[in-house]
């Protein structure tokens, strides 16, 4: 009896695992130099954020896989820790995933966040910037990074970052002085 149930197990695991790899294989990265594409989600704070009216702005918009991970919480106590050093450089950060917006509230809490975290459950955003992941049938968005200038194209991206030391790789791409419109990268 427990041959079969396995068995069946095995294979919903194995179906729900080729439906996320197939979404994900079917994804494009926007590439450097064309617009940003524009999206609207709910951050936090309950605001809803528009990549649209941050033009003027540098955007360092990156996504993660999930709140209150270990890598998760690393990479965003780095933007956190380095966020005097954006705003100087007129840079705001926006961290993506597919949790719901009282998850963000609560790792944001928790973790002294005050950036915005934007929650993409529909997955929208996530695949129109290649970034759709998972495994073991739990849709996940990947850690990638966008760099978008004042005028809302992407100059720098970053795949599969590790979030260690993310946040002084994209400082670094980010011209120092203010409302500069060029990127070093």
């Amino acid at each position: 009896m427990r041959k079969p149930v396995l068995f069946i197990l095995a294979a919903v695991l194995a179906a729900s695992v080729q439906i996320v790899t197939a979404h994900a294989k079917d994804q494009v990265l926007p590439e450097v130099g064309q617009p940003a594409p524009n999206f609207v989600l709910p951050a936090q704070d309950g605001t809803k954020i528009s990549l649209s009216s941050l033009k003027g702005h540098w955007v360092v918009l990156y996504f993660y896989p999930r709140d209150m991970t270990q890598g998760c919480t690393i990479e965003a106590h780095n933007f956190q820790r380095d966020l005097s050093m954006y705003e100087t450089r007129n840079a705001v950060i926006l961290g993506v995933s597919v949790d719901s917006v009282d998850s963000h509230q609560q790792f944001c809490t928790k973790e002294s966040l005050t950036f915005h975290l934007l929650s993409d459950t529909s997955h929208k955003v996530v695949q129109k910037y290649g970034s759709l992941g998972g495994f073991a049938g739990v849709t996940i968005a990947e850690r990638n990074t966008f760099l978008i200038n004042p005028e809302g194209i992407i100059v720098s991206e970053w795949t599969k970052v590790s979030p260690a030391g993310h946040s002084a790789e994209v400082l670094a791409a980010l011209p120092a002085g203010q409302n500069s419109a060029s990127s070093s990268r």
